[in-house]
């Protein structure tokens, strides 16, 4: 049962019992049975430590009933304040052991496993609330969010920025013509994860860390000291640079408000490939249409900045550039810079005697909450995996392009590069058994 809204509809919607979310009507949870919003959701955590401990904190209003990590040093302190939750290294024996327990599950562990995990979530009928990157390939993205669909479930990525009153003002000005028509974005973040190598070890891995589950689907090889808990971003393997931790949170903005989909074409530059790991600065290139009309879209991290970004200045005379990650809209009528807390239209002469639009997206109850509503009610989440999905999707293209070396021609119904075959093996992966995510 389907009905399709824009999202500019579903946020102009209030969260209501039975309101439509990502397009499919999302249905309360069934495993608590839950005759009151105010009762608690029994949670299962996989991955206790850094981003997961902060989601479990942001949660700690419900019931955590199990906690998962391969890495007892995390585990153990998230124990001790939830000493009664039961305790697993690998998740797929607390699916197995709790399923009849457990109504949700939150994922806050490195990307690679991010797939079978939630994949695992979805198919036993849980809700689910995932860090970002919501995948590790572009496959993954799609099986998830047809998975999510399939079974009516309540879910959320966590692009936390996504529930700010910031973007929201941003998306109203878009909307609203305060630019005119947008024609190009610039999306940037200075960060830099880059430059992953394997240093393998003659030692075991500690005793506190079960290397084995912690590779999971990845392929099998010695411990490496210089991956767990810190760098594994840098790492295929693992994770996509900066590219895949941070293009989710700015790309985001864009998509939100101009309701991109997928993108038409992809290129990206960077320095020279290396099989072990991301590259220490991209520049990539989208091609989509938005409203009908062509719209590029740009992405650069490591420092690495496009012209227009570079010679865009403030009255201040501070370059966008020197912004630590940002977004400009380029439009016909004028420029819109943004970023987390910020935004700002320019020239700013021009628009000295500015009125904004009336406000027409709702606040936010907050990102955890609204996945927690979602879960008992079945409103509608912001960031579901329906709209989160086609975000990582065209996220990990640009990855894919960058890996791949060419232009990708892009056919998204049929998730191919249709110019370049050989771009299937970055489109997909290979796991190891008994980690396999069906049909990616």
């Amino acid at each position: 049962m389907t009905h399709r809204v824009t999202r500019r509809q579903l946020l102009q919607k209030s969260l209501t019992a039975g309101a439509v979310a990502g397009g499919f009507f999302v249905f309360p949870l069934s495993a608590a049975d839950s005759d009151s919003p105010q009762e608690k959701l029994k949670l299962g955590i996989v991955g206790c430590g850094n981003k997961g401990w902060h989601n479990v904190q942001q949660l700690a209003d419900q019931n955590i009933v199990a906690l998962c990590d391969v890495d007892t040093n995390f585990l153990d302190r998230a124990a001790e304040t939830y000493p009664r939750a039961r305790k697993y290294r690998d998740f797929r024996k607390m699916l197995d052991a709790e399923q009849s327990q457990i109504d949700a599950v939150v994922v806050s562990t490195p990307d690679h496993t991010h797939a079978p995990a939630t994949a695992a979530a979805l198919a036993l009928g849980k809700h689910v609330y995932c860090e970002k990157p919501l995948t590790h390939t572009v496959a993954e993205a799609r099986v998830v969010a047809q998975l999510a669909a399939k079974n009516q479930l309540a879910t959320q990525m966590g692009t936390q920025i996504h529930a700010g009153d910031n973007y929201r003002r941003v998306v109203e000005w878009i909307q609203r013509g305060v630019i005119g028509t947008v024609s190009e974005v610039y999306c940037w973040c200075n960060k830099g994860w880059g430059d992953g190598r394997f240093q393998p070890s003659n030692q075991p891995a500690p005793p506190n860390l079960d290397w084995d589950l912690w590779l999971g689907p990845a392929p099998l090889r010695p411990y490496c000291p210089n991956i767990h808990p810190a760098n594994w971003r840098r790492f295929w393997e693992y994770g996509s640079g900066t590219f895949g931790d941070m293009a989710c949170h700015v790309m985001d903005l864009p998509f939100w408000a101009l309701e991109l989909r997928h993108p038409l074409s992809v290129v990206c530059e960077g320095p020279p490939r290396h099989p072990d790991g991301a590259p220490s600065w991209v520049k990539a290139t989208f091609e989509f249409t938005a409203g009908g009309r062509p719209l590029k879209l740009y992405w650069s991290d490591g420092g690495a900045h496009f012209d227009r970004v570079k010679q865009t200045r403030l009255s201040s005379g501070q370059s966008l550039s020197d912004w630590g990650l940002g977004i400009l809209f380029v439009g016909s009528q004028g420029m819109l810079a943004a970023d987390y807390g910020r935004r700002l239209l320019l020239p700013e002469d021009q628009f000295a005697n500015f009125t904004p639009p009336e406000p027409f997206i709702s606040n936010s109850v907050g990102h955890w909450k609204e996945w927690v509503q979602a879960c008992k009610t079945g409103s509608p989440t912001t960031c579901n995996f329906d709209y989160s999905g086609a975000l990582t999707e065209t996220v990990l293209l640009g990855v894919v392009a960058y890996r791949s070396g060419e232009r990708l021609v892009w056919d998204a119904e049929k998730l191919q590069a249709t110019n370049v075959p050989a771009a299937a093996e970055f489109i997909h992966k290979r796991y190891r058994t008994g980690w396999e995510v069906p049909g990616a």
